[in-house]
């Protein structure tokens, strides 16, 4: 006990401590943090949806039909109608022959790779894609090659270094939307890469779903190569409001996850109201509210992004709705979080492992239930702390 109390004590004093904040009010726009209202900007409820009306009586009327809990796992008892329709929705929306739903986009991750792959298998992952991938990566028998960040130049060259040697499967693996940096893959290269290579394409497009596209089917659309995908991974519990992942798939690659992915064996499936309320939010999504709900993200998008570049920000390449202003160093970017906090703007500040080390960060995060208004204050008060913790 007295060793990890060292522990904490020395993250403590290298300003590398996580603790927990408790949020109250929702996701909305405005939350309370230590009894303050402040701006939340550090959500990935990015459609400002999780508390939409449509969304709580789905789920409302759904936990009324099936109870609280689902009883079992999946291929015990825990299969209930809800299930079967919102995978049969998610097929719908990724244009693939089938879809399984996961209790997280880290039990997703994990599952897929350990359920699709074996030791004659090469996974090459990008090297600044999500934890649960790596995780993913570790918990195949198949070997890694990680290449660097969105370089298909140098993937290409490490797939023709393992040529010679190859016996089974290859699968390119990548974030669509990086969660730290917010640039997008390049997926229409990377695309023509794994048909040259003959080699299978899964994307986690966690951060773009919903968002992304003209009907917000993700990075793919936005990208116009959608269709050339093989595995759509993605999550319920960003955009969508919800909780919750998913892969989308062709009906084979889907058997066998039910029949080999350990995180989707081995675990109580999700609740049937939590399943009808991502029903309620893909309707959304699809809907004409929804385009609008797109439109005003990107509205904000631009907005906040544009005026910390012109404040001299260093964005980190970004071009979506995940926006960080890079700090460098953990102990000015924890003083700055705490600043911001009693100031009235709640964004988190992103150390050492979660980003390499020089390379911490003010995460903000828009959402279209955003005002105006309250993105330029915002925005100022970025900047003014970056002046005196950072500079």
């Amino acid at each position: 006990m007295n060793d990890w109390q060292k522990e904490l004590d020395q993250l403590d004093r290298q300003g590398m401590l996580r603790t927990l904040r408790v949020t109250e009010g929702g996701q909305g726009p405005k939350v309370f943090v230590n009894g303050h209202e402040v701006l939340l900007l550090c959500s990935n409820n990015y459609l400002g949806i999780a508390d939409h009306p449509a969304l709580v009586e789905a789920m409302l009327a759904a936990t009324r039909q099936f109870g609280a809990g689902s009883g079992a796992s999946r291929l015990i008892s825990g299969t209930l109608p809800t299930h079967v329709a919102l995978e049969e929705r998610i097929a719908n929306f990724k244009g693939t022959q089938a879809a399984l739903m996961f209790n997280s986009g880290y039990a997703a991750n994990t599952g897929i790779i350990q359920g699709l792959l074996g030791p004659d298998d090469v996974i090459f992952s990008d090297e600044l894609n999500h934890a649960s991938i790596i995780d993913g990566c570790r918990l195949t028998t198949a070997r890694t090659v990680v290449y660097p960040h969105c370089d298909m130049a140098a993937l290409a060259e490490l797939m023709e270094r393992e040529r010679p040697k190859r016996k089974g499967r290859w699968l390119v693996v990548t974030d669509g939307v990086f969660s730290m940096d917010g640039d997008m893959a390049p997926l229409v290269e990377l695309c023509d890469l794994k048909e040259e290579q003959d080699a299978l394409l899964l994307v986690d497009d966690a951060h773009g779903t919903g968002v992304l596209g003209k009907t917000g089917r993700g990075t793919g659309e936005y990208l116009d190569c959608l269709e050339r995908i093989d595995l759509h991974m993605g999550t319920l519990g960003k955009a969508l409001g919800c909780a919750g992942a998913y892969l989308a798939a062709e009906r084979a690659v889907i058997d066998t996850l039910i029949n080999r992915s350990r995180s989707f064996i081995f675990s109580t499936s999700l609740p049937a109201g939590v399943a009808a309320a991502a029903m309620a939010a893909f309707d959304l999504v699809d809907s004409e509210e929804g385009r609008g709900m797109r439109e005003k993200l990107e509205r904000n998008r631009v907005q906040l992004a544009e005026s910390l570049t012109s404040g001299g920000m260093n964005l980190l390449g970004s071009t979506t709705q995940i926006i960080p202003v890079l700090t460098k160093e953990p102990e000015p970017t924890m003083k700055m979080t705490g600043w911001l906090l009693e100031e009235g703007v709640f964004l988190q500040g992103i150390r050492p492992p979660t980003v390499a080390s020089g390379l911490c960060r003010l995460r903000a995060t828009v959402m279209a239930s955003h005002d105006a208004t309250d993105l330029e204050r915002a925005a100022e008060m970025i900047l003014a702390v970056y002046k005196v913790f950072a500079e």
